[in-house]
């Protein structure tokens, strides 16, 4: 007894010291985008300090009661989505969103026959895959453009690669790995940020997490619906994103291992449930390149050129995406359970580490595009968690993490992107939705530090708002202030007007607000702003700076003077 009080003690104590000297070394943290610099910049770490502490005694005094989980995967699931509520009051954060959103809209506006048809030609597409876009559109079309209905299907994904990734981990070994497996995904504060944005990265580590359990099941399976659902599962990965590519390599590893596994099956029936699922995703893989071979050929042409180049760029540390943006105790678990996997001749382990040596190996540095992978890594660490054979042990270390990760989650990062100048848009957007004019026109002032083209902020501000936005892009007057060859954010410049925003069919009686975004809003606008707002009078201005990012989006509405009649 005494024994293991001295180790929840030391776990607790360990707990504390690697918030502080996390927090201490902050400066090391060079995420893009919830770098802990930034997110502890001028308060809040002592609030998370008190938080994780309060709560560690608290798990201290309630460490032996044992509760038994009649229904985990189905408490997981409600948990997980619960968990994410809180964040859908965070606005886009990542300009990407504007691309999906743009692509989304024309499916919503113009049909499923013209997006299948002129996405990649009229629908620019840049280097995204179609999949996920198509499906933020069906929502749109079916339930109506509002941006919380992306919301609740992006955690509705989050909530489902929760369940899957249990499921794996239960498949492969027990249901302890899974539950653990399951629940450490929320080891990982930065995971929780982007799982309700309108961003591809979510939805794709829930197909890819679809396609590993599927596959494994039909291999072990005996039934056509599982080879099916596999091959489904396989062609819906493959065309999340151009990264799970390579991710699918992964199939390969499960293939040898779940054979090894299942020498008692007939090999002459193994192979055929394997054929089976490649031949399925063989021909419908095949018939969606073909018909938008051109297309696919340009967009990996610019990857080659342009994405794998910047990837050295753009990087960052290990040590800010394995100990800052994971929990470093997830790491730590992870790390030590490849030790234990090899010492134990575990085949089952390399399903779930291949991946994570995958990138390692290829050396990514950017945590957004391992996001798919974080339901394998959390597999990991609950692999490297099962060998604590204390069952209390276990558990206080699972919470433990648990109480950290959500408490810097809820208590640093959202607070922060919700001070983003990204967040002015969304509540501009609000604000307009209370106004009586039925149009909005938009007028983008070009940025000093003209980092990116500001006009990728019109689709976002569209986003927030059920008002009719017309927006006249005129290229010319916009200059980027480097090369936009190697700029990460080129795709800006290569902006093209939606034809939705012309100001076509508008009644010129109509009454139309008018809203200007910029990274500056003073009294002196630029000539063509100043024309235009001359007979109107500003009524709002949003103008929240998180004093980080050079990119800021500033808004300011104008309403007309006499509205006409």
């Amino acid at each position: 007894m005494l024994k293991k009080n001295v180790h929840l003690l030391v776990i607790s104590l360990l707990t504390l010291l690697s918030f502080l000297v996390l927090f201490m070394l902050r400066g090391a943290d060079d995420n893009g985008l919830t770098s802990w610099q930034w997110v502890f910049g001028q308060s809040g770490a002592a609030a998370v300090f008190l938080v994780i502490s309060a709560g560690v005694v608290l798990l201290i005094a309630f460490s032996k009661v044992s509760c038994s989980l009649r229904r985990p995967a189905f408490l997981l699931f409600l948990l997980s989505f619960i968990a994410i509520a809180p964040f859908w009051s965070e606005p886009e954060v990542i300009v990407d969103s504007a691309r999906y959103f743009t692509q989304a809209k024309h499916l919503e506006i113009y049909g499923i026959g013209y997006f299948i048809k002129q996405w990649g030609r009229d629908i620019a597409a840049w280097t995204d895959m179609l999949l996920v876009p198509f499906l933020f559109g069906l929502i749109f079309r079916v339930a109506g453009e509002v941006r919380l209905y992306i919301q609740i299907f992006t955690t509705l994904l989050f909530s489902l690669t929760v369940f899957l990734t249990y499921l794996i981990g239960k498949e492969l070994w027990d249901e302890e790995t899974g539950l653990y497996g399951a629940a450490l995904l929320f080891g990982i504060p930065y995971l929780l940020t982007q799982a309700s944005l309108m961003l591809v990265d979510v939805p794709t580590m829930f197909f890819l997490t679809f396609s590993i359990y599927a596959f494994i099941r039909a291999l072990s399976g005996k039934t056509i619906c599982s080879i099916i659902l596999a091959a489904v599962a396989i062609f819906l990965a493959f065309f999340s994103k151009y990264s799970t590519w390579p991710m699918l390599s992964v199939l390969a590893v499960i293939f040898l291992v779940i054979r090894y596994r299942e020498q008692d099956a007939p090999y002459r029936s193994y192979l055929f449930r394997v054929f089976l699922v490649f031949l399925i995703d063989a021909v419908l893989i095949g018939a969606v390149v073909f018909f938008y071979r051109d297309v696919i050929m340009g967009q990996i042409r610019l990857l080659m050129s342009y994405q794998k180049p910047g990837l050295g760029r753009w990087g960052e540390s290990f040590a800010s995406i394995y100990l800052f943006q994971i929990h470093p105790f997830v790491s730590v678990l992870a790390l030590s359970s490849l030790w234990f996997a090899v010492k134990r001749r575990d085949k089952k382990y390399a399903i779930v580490c291949w991946l994570v040596l995958l990138v390692l190996l290829f050396h990514v540095r950017r945590i957004r595009y391992i996001i798919p992978l974080f339901p394998m890594i959390a597999l990991m660490a609950s692999y490297g968690l099962q060998q604590v054979r204390d069952r209390e042990i276990r558990r206080f270390i699972a919470l433990c993490i648990l109480l950290s990760s959500l408490s810097v989650s809820y208590l640093a990062y959202l607070p922060f992107t919700n001070k983003m100048s990204a967040a002015n848009l969304k509540r501009a957007g609000s604000f307009l939705d209370t106004l009586e004019e039925k149009n909005v026109e938009v007028l983008t002032i070009p940025l000093r530090e003209e980092v990116l083209n500001p006009a990728v902020a019109v689709p976002l501000l569209d986003l927030y708002t059920g008002k009719r936005i017309i927006y006249r892009y005129d290229p010319s007057i916009f200059h980027p202030k480097e090369d936009i060859e190697t700029s990460p954010l080129r795709f800006t410049w290569e902006y093209k007007n939606p034809r939705y925003y012309s100001a076509a069919n508008i009644p010129e009686k109509e009454n139309t607000a008018i809203v200007v975004i910029g990274g500056e809003l003073g009294d002196v606008f630029p000539i063509a702003v100043s024309q235009k707002t001359r007979d109107y009078y500003a009524v709002r201005a949003f103008v929240d700076d998180e004093g980080v990012f050079q990119f800021k989006t500033f808004v300011a509405v104008y309403r007309r003077l006499s509205p006409a009649k």
